[in-house]
């Protein structure tokens, strides 16, 4: 345990128990009556319906980072926060979004009456060659025949760069990749480093017609990518703070964030509006709140772009205030009725004070919640400025993560009411002014049992 989190555990009372309670919602410590009479002042207020209306808002259209529809969630996050009577800032960061500029193509000299989707980091060219069809694109279906040609490769089983490569290695002068069985449109694909070809995406449907007419004909084909290239876009972060008292300022530091922006062409109901809404109800019951901490809810853009929001927040923070953070609840897809139960997971599968807290939390208001590991969230920048942080979400997620029918419809109030509550509580429980408290003061919950689960996103 470093001396942080040491230094704070005693701080905040965490009396240790002897005997560990087991990993069940009867399991309570024996304060139970006092550990409520706390959470109640944080859980009571909680509002599903309002919640509800956040994301109803905010999922009205996709909010793909560096767009008008982001910008918009921006505005409306920002004017809540103030509403709620805290300081607001906005941050803006540039990050760079691939511009697939415009790819097309024809068969024997037919133009395709579809539009081929350019993959990301694809050359400018414009080739005209044989079509040979390589299957899956795996090195042994991937034979010397393709020299020369365009290859067809259906998606699915090997990764873009594994596929692009071996039709590279073998002399193909470009990709036409069709989408996998139960896959729907053409919006997908990369290039990496040196694969310097060009290569599009069409759908399951053309690619399969494709595969039927080379069994009949030779099809030549050209193959033309012209202006692709990265473009430099605007994001925002949204920071609001909430000074703890004057007289009882214990210097730390708790931060509470989700991200705003969705795919591009998803409402983003559950992911992440959910999110959203379960930090600006935090927000709101907090702000008349007294605490002893300072508070930091915080939304983050492009997250979906690779982190870029909370990245950017993460490095602009001072050594002084990583120093004083000692928490970082982050929720991600928090609302989702069809995906499964929640669970915390943190970026080095091991547990920290934000999975200890979140354990004991919802050992109080409903059942402990166990931990896993995992990244890809934007719980990954704080701890890598070694900040104990940990993503809650709900695991295995449901079928239409990352598709347009991510709809508000999806959503379960009791999921969203349930984390909303338990984050809240683990929250509360750190900032409530009563802490630092006398070991022997009934005001500290003790710790619960809680364990690994090797679960699935």
């Amino acid at each position: 345990m470093s001396r942080k989190i040491l230094t704070f555990v005693l701080a905040a009372g965490l009396v240790a128990s002897s005997v560990p309670l087991t990993a069940t919602a009867d399991n309570h410590t024996p304060n139970e009556n006092a550990d409520h009479a706390f959470d109640n002042k944080v859980i009571k207020k909680i509002d599903a319906d309002r919640m509800y209306n956040h994301i109803a808002l905010l999922s009205e259209n996709p909010r793909e980072a560096g767009t008008q529809g982001e910008y918009k969630a921006v505005q409306y996050i920002k004017n809540e926060f103030e509403s709620y009577g805290y300081d607001t800032e906005l941050q803006p960061f540039t990050f760079q979004e691939w511009d697939g500029g415009t790819s097309t193509l024809s068969f024997n000299d037919q133009a395709f009456s579809g539009d081929p989707h350019t993959f990301n980091g694809s050359v400018n060219a414009s080739v005209q060659a044989p079509l040979e069809y390589v299957g899956l694109g795996s090195s042994e279906e991937v034979g010397s025949d393709v020299e020369g040609k365009i290859a067809l490769i259906e998606r699915g089983s090997y990764t873009f760069y594994d596929k692009v490569q071996n039709v590279m290695d073998k002399g193909a002068v470009g990709v036409i990749m069709f989408n996998g069985e139960n896959q729907s449109g053409n919006h997908f694909g990369y290039t990496y480093d040196e694969q310097d070809i060009p290569a599009v995406a069409i759908t399951r449907e053309a690619g399969l017609k494709l595969v039927e007419r080379l069994k009949t004909e030779q099809v030549t084909t050209t193959l033309t990518v012209k202006n692709a290239g990265t473009i430099d876009k605007t994001s925002y972060n949204v920071i609001a703070t909430k000074e703890p008292h004057k007289k009882k300022d214990n210097g730390q530091i708790v931060m509470i964030g989700s991200h705003h922006d969705s795919v591009a062409g998803g409402p983003g109901a559950n992911d992440d509006a959910s999110g959203v809404s379960a930090v600006l109800e935090l927000a709101k019951i907090m702000a008349k709140t007294p605490t002893d901490t300072e508070l930091r809810f915080m939304t983050f853009g492009a997250e979906e772009k690779g982190l870029v929001g909370s990245y950017h927040y993460a490095n602009s923070l001072s050594q002084e205030e990583v120093d004083r953070t000692v928490a970082q609840f982050q929720m991600d897809m928090v609302g989702s009725r069809d995906a499964g139960d929640l669970i915390m997971f943190t970026p080095d599968g091991q547990k920290n004070l934000v999975t200890d807290l979140g354990a004991a939390a919802g050992a109080r208001v409903a059942e402990v919640v166990e931990y896993g590991q995992l990244g890809r969230s934007d719980h990954v920048p704080f701890f890598q400025r070694g900040i104990p942080a940990a993503l809650f979400i709900h695991a295995p997620l449901e079928p239409w993560y990352h598709s347009p029918q991510d709809t508000l419809d999806k959503i379960s109030k009791e999921k969203l009411k349930e984390t909303t509550e338990i984050v809240g509580a683990a929250v509360y429980q750190i900032a409530r002014p009563n802490t630092p408290a006398l070991e022997n003061a009934e005001v500290a919950p003790g710790p619960v049992h809680y364990e690994f689960d090797d679960r699935p996103l």
